[in-house]
């Protein structure tokens, strides 16, 4: 009969596919669970008022039409849901494909059963897969996952997430409305079945039989399975365990599939007692506590306290005599053994011919250590005991007191039979390599003895004073060919042969008298213990290391081994060295790999890279985990330094008094300040003793290992530093701002100091990690932030500034804001506000309306530099680029609202625009019709002037940032400075001449050379925000002459004075000067430039019509609205950086010269 897993074998092919397909489902299960979106689960209050209305459970399916009408009868509701989809449709579509595989596993595994019963497979039918080894094994499996994938997704993923989640994906997805799409089943198998997770919670009736059976499955396949895991060692493991006190961990894998597969039959569990007594004889005669896959456990005395036969049967093994029994008996294992093994782990002692002569010893030894530490962790596992349960603490109670147990030293005994492992596999994989020539070396020696002896014996050569004996001569020369003769790969009579070998040369000894000269004794010695050697090398078998591998298995503490990361930091703490025996334990964690992926590899699946790479990288997080304690040690001595550099040693002149030397020396604090250095190195030194580690497929470079951990603890400190040092008081007079950014900026300084300093001890690169990682957190607050402005949002898992091995930290905002960023953005637009403050533009600083006080100025931009750098301004400048951008949305809805849909605001301008056409004429009564069109549209300037005021701050900000920045720039990167400028005026002429002739050339689309200046520019502060374009616009009836109305109407209440420009007349009634310019200019800018061109027109009519009449009434002075209006197009063509000309297309230019010697 064909072998069942070889190629052309269809059945057995088709089965290993399945069994395969379903560990990479678990495994895919397992990777979702962790990138679960927050919001599905509706936990807080702000969740559920917000998406209550838009993420439903499956009370949807009853009548999804009343919901969506629901939705759609709510604009805000259809857009919040717009904007959800957008944000979760990618997420949420992989979960959906994870739970369709696991329908589609089920339907698979059907099928393939229904083929072997309808005969198929030729050869095959159920009994006969049964009967071959490695078909029960993969039937077994096959049904087995399914219950695992069922498990998992209920204790991963909460019922009513599952259903919320797909009934998004029902709504959300074009997929759904598919032909072949199996939606209905898959809600069918993955509806809530009421189970939490949560500790505490109560189980569901008939939980999780009813479950396992919403997909019903051949019930004598299952009957047939569970009768072939009662009665057979389906996996062979018996022979890795002779001692019959093991036979439970032998069977242990089993044991955990026939605990999930008897689910498919409860019948057996509520009333065949004969079968559960043979079961709970078989298999758990002495626990009770088992791992069902990769570290999941299960304590069995609750979960089958439900099934009458079950919780029967297993009475005998909780009896409390039976408890207190295995627990001693483990007890006194685990301290025999911990001695033992301490003891072959002596400099010296596991030499390879101790090793080869003791290898039954050895095993020994292995086995009991690790039945022992199995037993003692699983139970004594938090969790696997429910606190709520009486009798599970009381048996917990009892294990604990009974075993003596002590964490530390279970810790150490898996800490030593590790390394103790470790070290013998390694010394086998070296013999086996060498086996083969170490024989035939020993084979040689050998033969040449005995050809030498028979030299001896001919009597030729002279020296040995040996008589001539033929018969010997030619009996060794016969020796020596047998020897010769011993055939490498037959070694079982090579073996024989070899053992009478050594006995006939003891013979000869004996019955010829020759001991007497001591050189041929010598002779036969040597022979003899070449010929030991050759039997004990052909006894290094393969076989012993497989054994090893087997009994060594630590998948059951996949997650157990959790509770033992305080106790493992700790010794690191005390001694940095134990990284070097934690190697070999994180090496043992790792062989729990071999299960997921014996038959994904078997298979050929391309999932064996995915899989692997998450419990691989899972493990490798774990290895992180426990190594972050040494770069915390390390922060925590550096801030010691930090305090003493700061505070206690003073800086050393350049010239100093003799006298004064021994004040200098300061050789207290010094020789702490040593101290603390000699420890850092120490805890370097622990980790990179590790040496690079291959763990599972990923290779662990601990030099890399120390640089992320260091990375990790600097950035978690410079976040809570930022996060903490930036929350300000808005009712705080004065504002808190500066002594914030200040002390902020001291601490900043401080880490940045002490990393310069610890750089050479550690052997890191301090500048370049600090920059790359504080610029990360500034760009990830500043993502975060920018969040709040964006439909679809950047999710965690989808950030460039976010990682998995070194995570910037959240922190729950303290106000509106989400960041820090944000909160500092939000302080500065508060105290520069300019309702309250007055900007003076030659002075770059702010002043208070009211009392005239400074409130801040452009330092205030040097001391963001000195604290943030370049990467805060800049995201500074980023976050209120968004803010213009939402500023000039809400204006433009604004617009559509108080002005498009007004009549009486729309008439009055109609009758406006007729009474000012053409331009270029005078208005005659000019100020009648002006001011009576101001009279008329009076109440729609507050909520206009509000926002040009807010946008112009903005821009204000945005330069001062912008100068701050170039400043910067130039005396920190002078050559960066200019290479910058002149590759932009390169650029720009390039584009001009390419507009002049399209011939020559232009960036194409998808070069991305303008888009990536552009943030190097902006970096550099070379850019001038007032020409950016911030959104796209439409055309707007009566837009330049709402704007001229407006500017009109504003120019009242300002006054020009000689020293400091335009000024607010009365500070009850605000209104500041630069920002409404420069909102006005912004505004403009959004626009088609015609708008402008009208806009400058009306400006330049209004200022033409009111001078002629003035000069027709014989008014000697400018009136003030004026010369606002002549103020206005003096600073938009400063501002603008336009050549005058196009401000005197529009005013007589002699009025502009005159304008100020009459003021």
């Amino acid at each position: 009969m064909l072998d069942f897993l070889a190629d052309n074998n269809l059945c057995g092919q088709a089965i290993l596919r399945i069994v395969s397909c379903g560990n990479a489902i678990i495994a895919e299960l397992l990777r979702l669970s962790e990138f679960i979106p927050a919001v599905f689960r509706l936990k807080d209050r702000a969740d559920q008022q917000k998406y209550g209305d838009i993420i439903f459970d499956f009370s949807y399916f009853k009548g999804p039409e009343l919901w969506e009408s629901k939705l759609e009868a709510k604009p805000e509701l259809q857009d919040l849901d717009e904007e959800f989809r957008e944000n979760n449709i990618e997420i949420v579509t992989r979960f959906y494909l994870a739970f369709q595989s696991v329908h589609k596993y089920i339907v698979d595994l059907n099928r393939y059963l229904d083929d072997l019963n309808e005969g198929v497979y030729i050869q095959h039918t159920l009994e006969t897969v049964l009967l071959n080894e490695d078909g029960k094994q993969l039937l077994c499996e096959a049904l087995y996952l399914y219950g695992v994938m069922l498990l998992v997704i209920d204790q991963k993923i909460d019922g009513e997430v599952r259903e919320r989640m797909l009934v998004s994906y029902y709504r959300y997805s074009a997929a759904r409305s598919s032909a072949d799409s199996n939606m209905d089943d898959i809600c069918k198998l993955l509806r809530s079945t009421g189970y939490s997770s949560q500790p505490g919670a109560k189980r569901p009736p008939n939980y999780p039989e009813s479950y396992f059976q919403r997909v019903p499955i051949n019930e004598s396949f299952i009957n047939m399975v569970i009768g072939r895991l009662r009665s057979d060692d389906i996996y062979n493991q018996v022979s890795a365990y002779p001692l019959p006190e093991h036979r439970s961990t032998a069977l242990a894998n089993q044991a955990a599939m026939l605990y999930v597969i008897l689910y498919f039959a409860p019948s057996i569990l509520h009333t065949h007692q004969a079968k559960m007594r043979e079961i709970v004889d078989k298999y758990f005669p002495d626990n009770w506590v088992i791992s069902i896959y990769m570290g999941i456990t299960v304590n069995l005395a609750d979960a089958w306290e439900p099934y009458k036969a079950a919780k029967t049967a297993l009475n005998n093994t909780l009896d409390l005599s039976n408890v207190r029994e295995q627990a001693s008996r483990y007890a006194t294992v685990s301290e025999r053994m911990r001695a033992q093994v301490q003891q072959f782990l002596k400099e010296g002692y596991l030499r390879e011919e101790m090793v080869l002569d003791n290898i039954p010893k050895l095993l020994n030894c292995l086995r009991d250590c690790n039945v022992s530490i199995r037993w003692l962790m699983l139970h004594t596992a938090d969790s696997a005991c429910d606190p709520n349960n009486k009798r599970l603490r009381q048996i917990k109670d009892q294990i604990l007191t009974d075993s003596r147990y002590n964490p530390k030293i279970l810790f150490q005994l898996l800490l030593d039979t590790a390394q103790f492992e470790f070290i013998l596999k390694e010394m086998f994989k070296h013999m086996l390599s060498e086996k083969q020539a170490k024989w035939e070396h020993y084979k040689k020696e050998g033969s040449e003895r005995m050809t030498e002896l028979a030299d001896v014996f001919s009597g030729v050569k002279p020296l040995t004073r040996v008589e001539k004996n033929e018969n010997l001569q030619a009996w060794f020369r016969e020796i020596s060919k047998q020897i010769l003769s011993l055939n490498y790969d037959d070694s079982t009579a090579a073996g024989r042969k070899t053992v009478q070998l050594i006995q006939a040369l003891e013979e000869v000894q004996e019955f010829h008298q020759l001991e007497s000269n001591l050189q041929v004794c010598q002779f036969l010695a040597d022979t003899r213990k070449f010929l030991h050697q050759m039997i004990r090398t052909i006894n290094i078998k393969e076989e012993v290391l497989i054994t090893m591998q087997i009994v060594g298995d630590l998948s059951f503490a996949w997650q157990l081994i959790d509770s033992f990361t305080s106790i493992m930091q700790e010794s690191i703490r005390v001694n940095p060295s134990m990284v070097t025996k934690l190697r070999a334990t994180f090496l043992k964690l790792a062989s729990a790999l071999d299960l997921p992926l014996l038959r994904i590899n078997q298979a050929n699946s391309p999932d064996l890279l995915s899989v692997s790479q998450y419990y691989s990288g899972e493990l490798v997080s774990y290895v992180r985990k426990v190594l972050q304690i040494i770069p915390e040690s390390m922060f925590t001595s550096l801030l010691k330094i930090i305090k003493l550099q700061t505070h206690d040693i003073i800086e050393v002149p350049t010239r100093l008094d003799k006298d004064k030397l021994r004040d200098y020396a300061q050789l207290g604090p010094r020789y702490e300040v040593a101290k603390l250095t000699h420890a850092i190195s120490i805890f370097t030194e622990g980790i990179l003793m590790m040496k690079t580690t291959l763990v599972g497929i990923i290779k662990v470079d601990p030099k890399q290992l120390l640089e992320d951990g260091i990375r990790k603890e600097l950035v978690k400190r410079v976040a809570f530093a930022l996060h903490r040092g930036l929350i300000f008081n808005p009712r705080a007079k004065p504002s808190e701002l500066m002594p914030k950014l200040k002390e902020l900026g001291a601490t900043m300084d401080g880490f940045h100091r002490s990393f310069e300093y610890i750089q050479d001890y550690v052997n890191i690169y301090g500048l370049k990690i600090w920059q790359e990682e504080v610029s990360r957190i500034i760009n990830y607050n500043v993502e975060q932030e920018c969040n709040n402005f964006l439909r679809t949002k950047i999710q965690d898992w989808q950030s460039m500034y976010q990682s998995t091995h070194i995570p910037i930290p959240k922190f729950t905002p303290v106000d509106e804001s989400v960041t820090f960023i944000g909160r500092l953005c939000r302080e500065i637009l508060r105290i520069t506000d300019p309702k309250m403050t007055c900007h003076i533009d030659q002075l770059n600083t702010w002043y208070d309306m009211k009392t005239h006080q400074e409130v801040t100025s452009s330092r205030l931009f040097s001391e963001i530099q000195t604290t943030l750098g370049t990467f805060g301004l800049n995201g500074l400048d980023r976050l209120l680029c968004f803010m213009i951008v939402k500023e000039l949305q809400n204006f433009l809805s604004m617009f559509q609202k108080i002005i498009l849909r007004d009549r009486t605001v729309q008439d009055t301008l109609k009758t406006l625009m007729n009474a000012v056409s053409p331009l270029k004429s005078i208005v005659a009564n000019s100020n009648k019709i002006y001011f009576s069109a101001i009279a008329k549209t009076q109440k729609i300037w507050t909520a206009y002037l509000e926002a040009i005021m807010k946008v112009g701050q903005m821009q204000i900000l945005r330069q001062q940032i912008a100068n701050e920045l170039n400043y910067s720039c130039r005396f920190d990167s002078k050559h960066l400075a200019a290479a910058l400028e002149n590759l932009n005026k390169a650029l720009l002429a390039d584009i001009e001449a390419h507009y002049q002739d399209p011939s020559l050339p232009y960036p194409k689309e998808d070069n991305t050379l303008l888009y990536e200046i552009t943030a190097y520019l902006e970096a550099a502060g070379i850019h001038n925000p007032l020409n950016k374009i911030y959104i796209t616009t439409k055309r707007l009836p009566y837009f330049p002459i709402v704007n001229f109305l407006f500017l009109i109407a504003q120019l009242p209440k300002l006054q020009y004075n000689k020293n400091l420009g335009m000024v607010c007349r009365k500070p009850a009634d605000p209104v500041d000067w630069p920002p409404l310019v420069l909102g006005l200019l912004t505004l403009l800018k959004q626009f088609h430039s015609r708008y402008t061109e009208q806009f400058l027109a009306l400006i330049g009519q209004f200022i033409r019509s009111t001078v002629e009449q003035c000069t027709s009434q014989k008014i000697p002075e400018m009136p003030a609205d004026v010369v606002g209006a002549l103020l206005f197009l003096e600073d938009y063509v400063r501002y603008t950086k336009l050549p005058r000309r196009v401000a005197e297309a529009h005013v007589p230019n002699f009025i502009f010269d005159e304008f100020r010697t009459v003021l």
